[in-house]
């Protein structure tokens, strides 16, 4: 099933299971200190229960898994869990489709709830309250995000510009390193306790980064099929030109703890 959400790119309509393929391809390059942020929490570890909201491909249950928690992951994206599921042979993960605003999981079932990249889609008045329900008392709702930052950079730099011309409407350039930031809804249920804003550098080949660039929402998960075919032709003829064949793209990540009052 390709679910057809409406995004914040001036209300464009996206689907996440058209991008499917790519995600499970080439968004999975968070590396090793961006899980170890995680664990200096002693969050996500062993006897902890942990949903993850907005799994897409299941890359932080996959990659968290070896620390011991139990983990349970789901996304809107019935295409997005059947590559998640594929993925996760063999690990004991559950997944199952649902959006972060429908879920039903039985009250106080989770230690951790996790938001990787996702947060930001969310309809928190509607999420929030589900959050709250689901976690133990003191329980957490872990924020986590990670972004190339284009400027200064003159490869992030001409990607961006490059997806910009194919769809003006992206609001994904530009990024700048800063906090993860809380809608007002959830400061009664919920204390912020943590956050932490920290420089990464992540490195790619030619083929790996147009992929990326290929899967973010204002390319995979927004355009036409021939679009994307032609923007990836331009891309590739671009990289060519300006880049040697491996690379490192200056980037950042952010987490956010919210403590359960």
């Amino acid at each position: 099933m390709n679910i057809i959400h409406k995004n914040i790119d001036g209300g464009k309509a996206f689907g996440w299971g058209t991008a499917s393929a790519d995600y499970a391809l080439f968004r999975d390059i968070y590396p090793q200190e961006f899980y170890d942020k995680i664990i200096n929490r002693n969050l996500c570890v062993s006897g902890q229960n942990v949903l993850d909201t907005g799994t897409g491909t299941g890359v932080l249950p996959r990659h968290m898994h070896r620390y011991g928690a139990k983990w349970t992951g789901t996304d809107i994206s019935g295409n997005q869990i059947e590559q998640a599921k594929i993925l996760s042979a063999g690990m004991d993960i559950d997944y199952h489709a649902a959006s972060a605003e429908n879920m039903d999981f039985p009250d106080c079932s989770f230690d951790v709830i996790t938001a990787c990249q996702c947060f930001f889609y969310f309809n928190h008045e509607q999420a929030m309250p589900g959050f709250f329900r689901m976690l133990k008392p003191e329980g957490r709702i872990l924020v986590l995000y990670m972004a190339w930052l284009p400027f200064g950079d003159n490869i992030a730099g001409a990607s961006e510009k490059l997806v910009l011309k194919y769809n003006p409407a992206w609001s994904g350039a530009g990024e700048t390193v800063h906090p993860v930031v809380i809608p007002g809804c959830y400061h009664e249920l919920f204390e912020l306790v943590y956050h932490e804003e920290y420089p990464l550098s992540i490195h790619f080949t030619r083929e790996s980064w147009n992929g990326r660039m290929k899967a973010c929402r204002g390319i995979g998960a927004s355009l036409a099929e021939k679009e994307i075919a032609a923007w990836e032709q331009e891309h590739m003829k671009l990289l060519a030109e300006i880049v040697p064949p491996e690379f490192d793209i200056p980037h950042y990540g952010a987490i956010a703890e919210l403590k359960r009052k």
